[in-house]
């Protein structure tokens, strides 16, 4: 029996649900139940009636549901890392307060705010200083209600999300420990970021829209600032594809994000916004043969990478969390 057959066999026999990011290979993304983005994976992972899950993305997002669905188990076929949450962890996240505190703003002075990119720990710290969670669909609403509190906003830890949001609502954005000036921005943003989209440069914008005057470009706001403001559309992963899908299907679209995304949307007229393949290496890592494996030791009830978050840690990240759902 082939290796695709198997899973399913072993799906219908389970009580187990499979999710993929979208970034996942098309072979693992073929097999899930539900995909989507960070935030839609967690949420309906969170209402799904199984009592088992299976998990196809970064370590961040399984914890993501771990802390909304606390009952059920979840199970990764790999934990994978996502590089900009490993960038800021507590101990980081104590020394941009330190540097803050050094140009004169204290820690009772900023509202912090985490990208949903981040682990269970970065996001309690956040929960327990007042702070919330956000996505790249839903920032500007979380910082604008942010602000009312009348504090700075600390931004952890994608700091293009965080200029790209400010330059959009005609704010000031530092970033924490390289910029001077400090005490002068709105929002303080951690020198964090996305590798994968940290490749798409302003150049390769300019070399679609010579080659293709009417084109269409689209990019996340994970880019940088600079690309961003050549676009013609910046969005969340689901917002870009709402947007492409929307257009018509001879309309050439040149898109700035994950390559197995973007290979997904359209077989035609569709272009990767770069020279080189921008494909995120651990969202990649995850296999077939992972998948099968994590579901052979579902039946035998050995739990291959069992998702544990301990529950202070829960409780503090879900007050984060639960402050960005209540907008």
């Amino acid at each position: 029996m082939a290796i695709k057959e198997q899973i399913q066999e072993l799906k219908r026999t389970l009580d187990v649900s499979i999710v993929a990011h979208y970034y996942q290979k098309d072979e693992v993304f073929e097999m899930a139940d539900f995909t989507g983005d960070s935030l839609q994976l967690a949420q309906w992972a969170a209402k799904d009636p199984k009592a088992n899950l299976i998990f196809c993305g970064v370590g961040f997002m399984g914890q993501s549901v771990k802390i909304l669905a606390p009952q059920k188990r979840l199970l990764m076929p790999r934990i994978a890392c996502c590089a900009m949450a490993r960038m800021i962890d507590v101990t980081y996240y104590d020394r941009a307060l330190e540097v803050l505190k050094e140009a004169g703003i204290e820690a009772h002075d900023v509202m912090p705010v985490t990208y949903i990119n981040s682990s269970a720990e970065v996001k309690a710290r956040i929960g327990q200083m007042g702070g919330m969670v956000c996505t790249s669909s839903n920032a500007k609403a979380i910082i604008t209600r942010a602000l009312e509190s009348g504090k700075k906003i600390l931004f952890v830890p994608d700091k293009c999300l965080g200029q790209n949001i400010a330059r959009e609502m005609g704010l000031v954005a530092k970033v924490v420990g390289k910029d001077e000036g400090l005490k002068e921005a709105d929002i303080l943003c951690y020198d964090g970021f996305c590798s994968v989209h940290q490749l798409f440069e302003v150049e390769d914008v300019a070399f679609y829209r010579a080659k293709y005057p009417d084109i269409k470009i689209v990019t996340h706001p994970e880019c940088k600032p600079e690309v961003c403001e050549a676009s013609d559309f910046v969005g969340s992963t689901a917002q870009m594809i709402a947007y492409i899908n929307a257009l018509p299907l001879d309309q050439p679209v040149a898109v700035g994000t994950e390559y197995n995304l973007v290979n997904r949307l359209r077989k035609e007229h569709t272009y990767v916004l770069s020279s080189t393949k921008p494909e995120c290496p651990t969202m990649n890592e995850t296999t077939l043969g992972d998948l099968h494996a994590c579901l052979v030791s579902l039946k035998n009830q050995t739990y291959m990478n069992e998702i544990r978050v301990d529950e202070q840690t829960r409780k503090w990240a879900k007050v984060a969390l639960d402050r960005m759902f209540s907008l």
